[in-house]
């Protein structure tokens, strides 16, 4: 199995009194170039605890780091922020950028397994091969990791922490597709991406992953804007919200329903802080 490339950097600023990088790096997941940005606070520990943010469809690495206003918390609770791609890019494979929720930029955070598309290995990505080449640039403390994301990206960080018990300690979501398997774009991304069986999408549906799950009681905070257009047609928490009433003893998601707030960043940077704050609590426990 080959290892991880060193990651080369492409850009560092001074931000809040900690440094904002960006690195490219060869994955042997994806078998092109990377590019993931990175939030480090200011200070002299040796390690800190990290935050993964998954951006949604049509988004790269520069998004919530320079959107959501993030920043000024994470300096302030000295968190590691890491925010990757969310798709390989530059593949050159026939039809990758016909549509902006397939393709390029539309990853959705599955290991395909339909042959044209075999180097969509994003769950991979983010869930293994970032664990290697993290710690070959940044102070991190890879036994503290929590993990958010925004729609497209929010069922990536709830399918993330749900497929991988105990690697992440906490996770959130803003607007985040919760049940793939019955909307139109999860739909058409599993379909090209994993094939025509729904039984093996099931592994990728945050919905579906919480109606078994039978580990410790966990708790998942959910922000969702009420003026969000794609909230009855793709988003679908009333699925999620069953599947955890339904399973109470395991699941409690602490489902926000924000009045008059729609899908975009603003929505986002109104209630970052509170996010931080949520896994902040998670990562500083038992350090």
């Amino acid at each position: 199995m080959s290892t991880a490339s060193e990651p080369r950097q492409l850009s560092v600023s001074k931000c809040y009194g900690g440094s904002l990088y960006k690195f490219a790096h060869q994955s042997t997941s994806l078998g092109c170039e990377m590019k993931f940005s990175a939030f480090v606070p200011a200070g002299q520990a040796a390690a800190y605890p990290a935050l993964f943010f998954l951006s949604g469809l049509t988004c790269n690495e520069d998004n919530f780091i320079t959107k959501a206003g993030a920043i000024r918390k994470a300096s302030e609770l000295g968190l590691i922020l890491v925010c990757p791609d969310t798709s390989p890019r530059g593949l050159n494979i026939e039809g990758e950028e016909d549509g902006w929720d397939f393709g390029t930029g539309a990853g959705f955070y599955v290991n395909a397994t339909e042959a044209k598309w075999k180097n969509y290995q994003m769950d991979s990505y983010v869930n293994r091969e970032l664990f290697e080449v993290l710690p070959k640039v940044l102070p991190i403390d890879l036994a503290r990791v929590s993990i958010f994301g925004h729609s497209m990206g929010g069922h990536g960080a709830l399918v993330s922490f749900l497929r991988n018990l105990g690697k992440y300690r906490s996770v959130s979501a803003f607007s985040p597709i919760c049940n793939p398997v019955e909307c139109p774009w999860g739909v058409k991304a599993f379909t090209g991406y994993l094939g025509s069986s729904v039984e093996s999408w099931k592994q990728y549906d945050a919905t579906e992953l919480v109606k078994t799950y039978r580990g410790p009681k966990i708790e998942i905070l959910v922000d969702q804007g009420s003026a969000d257009s794609f909230l009855d047609n793709q988003l679908r928490p009333e699925s999620l919200l069953k599947a955890a009433s339904e399973n109470p003893s395991h699941v409690q998601v602490n489902y926000r329903l924000q009045p008059g707030y729609d899908h975009s960043y603003w929505f986002i940077q109104t209630f970052v802080d509170d996010h931080l704050e949520f896994h902040a609590k998670a990562l500083f426990v038992n350090q």
